[in-house]
C-alpha cells in the first residue's frame, strides 16, 4: 500500500517521466525533467527501492562527503511534485530516474500506484533517439500513443511499432492497460553529434510538452545554451568538408520532406505558443516551433553516416548496433533486454 503523507491534494495533475539510458540520447529527456524540477522547485516525496530494480555493477552507486561524513547515493527513480500556479493552475508529478535493470513490470506497477493515489489524469513520458536529422534545423519531436481515442483528441500519432523496446514503451503500454491516458514525446538527436548534453533537443521537448499540457514553462537559459551548442557544432563541422556535404544532403532531404507542413496546423500551433508566452511575460517562440537554430547553416563534426536503414518512427535502435551494456541476457520480468547505456539510438512509441 502506497502512503503519501505530506503530499498535498493536487490540481489536475500530470505525471511527466524520463529515464536515463537507452531511451535518452544526448541526455535530452532526463535533462528536460531535471529542468522542470529545478525551475519549479520540485519536492521529492518518494524514491523506489534501488535493490528491487537496479544492477549495481551496471549502474554504480556513488560515494560523497557531506559535513565530513561519507554517504552513498544509490541509482534509483525519484518522484517529486511541483505546484504550478497562475490563472489555470495545474500540478506536475515528476518521475526521474534510470532505466531499470530488472523487474520492469513491477517497476511500472509501482509508478502506476503513485499515479492512482495522486489522481494523475495524464502520463507524459519523454525520450530521445538518434536519427538522420541535421543539427542546423529545428529538432523534430513526435508525439505518439497507443490509445486511438487519445490520438484523435490530442492530435497524436497512433503507434504501430513492432520490435525491441525500452522502459518508455513498457511504461506507456502499462498505462494503457491500466486505463491511464499516456503519451510519449520523442526528440530526434543528430546521430553524428550524440554526446550529451544536447540543450537544443531538451528545449524542443519542453516546447512540445508546453503545447500538450497547456502550461507556460520557464525556459531559463536553455535558449541561449541551445544557440551556444549549435555554434560549437558548427565550428567543429567546418573542419571536415566530407561531413559538410553529408549534412547538406540531410538538410535538403529534411527541407523537401517538410515543405507541405509549412502552413495551417504548424503555423497555428506556433501562433498559440507566441500568445501564451506574450501573455505570460515571455518572449516569442523560437523559429520552427521547437528550438532555435542558433546560427547559420554550417556543418557538423566528423562521423560516417549510417548505411543500414534505421528503425521505425517510434522505437530506438542501437547506435553502431552495439549490444546492451548489461549483456544479452533477457529479463523475465521486463520481457526484454536491459537497454544499452548513454546515447544509443533511441526509437520508441
Amino acid at each position: 500500500m502506497i502512503e503519501l503523507e505530506g503530499v498535498p491534494e493536487l490540481v489536475d495533475p500530470v505525471m511527466v517521466a524520463a529515464f536515463e539510458g537507452w531511451n535518452d540520447a544526448g541526455d535530452a529527456a532526463s535533462t528536460a525533467v531535471a529542468h522542470l524540477d529545478k525551475e519549479w522547485k520540485g519536492e521529492v516525496f518518494a524514491a523506489l527501492d534501488a535493490e528491487d530494480y537496479y544492477d549495481f555493477q551496471v549502474n554504480r552507486p556513488t560515494v560523497f562527503l557531506e559535513g565530513g561524513v561519507r554517504k552513498i547515493t544509490w541509482p534509483t527513480t525519484r518522484l517529486s511534485v511541483v505546484r504550478v500556479g497562475g490563472d489555470k493552475p495545474r500540478d506536475l508529478v515528476l518521475v526521474r530516474g534510470i532505466e531499470p535493470s530488472m523487474r520492469w513490470r513491477s517497476f511500472c506497477n509501482e509508478i502506476l500506484g503513485f499515479a492512482h493515489e495522486l489522481g494523475v489524469e495524464l502520463v507524459v513520458i519523454m525520450g530521445a533517439l538518434l536519427g538522420d536529422t541535421p543539427h542546423t534545423r529545428p529538432v523534430p519531436v513526435s508525439g505518439v500513443t497507443s490509445d486511438p481515442d487519445l490520438a484523435r483528441t490530442m492530435d497524436l500519432e497512433e503507434t504501430k511499432y513492432e520490435g525491441p523496446t525500452g522502459i518508455v514503451g513498457i511504461l506507456q503500454e502499462a498505462c494503457t492497460h491500466a486505463g491511464v491516458p499516456a503519451v510519449s514525446l520523442w526528440a530526434a538527436v543528430p546521430h553524428y553529434v550524440s554526446q550529451p548534453p544536447n540543450p537544443k533537443a531538451t528545449l524542443a521537448l519542453l516546447n512540445r510538452l508546453e503545447d500538450l499540457i497547456g502550461l507556460r514553462i520557464p525556459l531559463g537559459d536553455l535558449a541561449e545554451d541551445a544557440r551556444a551548442w549549435q555554434v560549437g557544432v558548427d565550428q567543429l563541422a567546418a573542419e571536415d568538408s566530407e561531413v559538410a556535404e553529408y549534412v547538406q544532403s540531410l538538410e535538403e532531404a529534411r527541407d523537401t520532406a517538410e515543405l507541405p507542413e509549412a502552413s495551417g496546423e504548424a503555423i497555428a500551433r506556433e501562433f498559440e505558443r507566441y500568445l501564451r508566452r506574450r501573455d505570460g511575460g515571455g518572449g516569442p517562440p523560437q523559429a520552427g516551433g521547437h528550438a532555435t537554430d542558433g546560427g547559420e547553416r554550417t556543418r557538423p563534426p566528423k562521423r560516417q553516416p549510417r548505411t543500414e536503414p534505421g528503425p521505425g518512427p517510434e522505437e530506438p535502435a542501437q547506435e553502431q548496433r552495439q549490444e546492451p551494456e548489461s549483456g544479452p541476457e533477457r529479463d523475465e520480468e521486463s520481457g526484454g533486454e536491459s537497454g544499452p547505456s548513454d546515447s544509443s539510438e533511441d526509437r520508441e512509441d
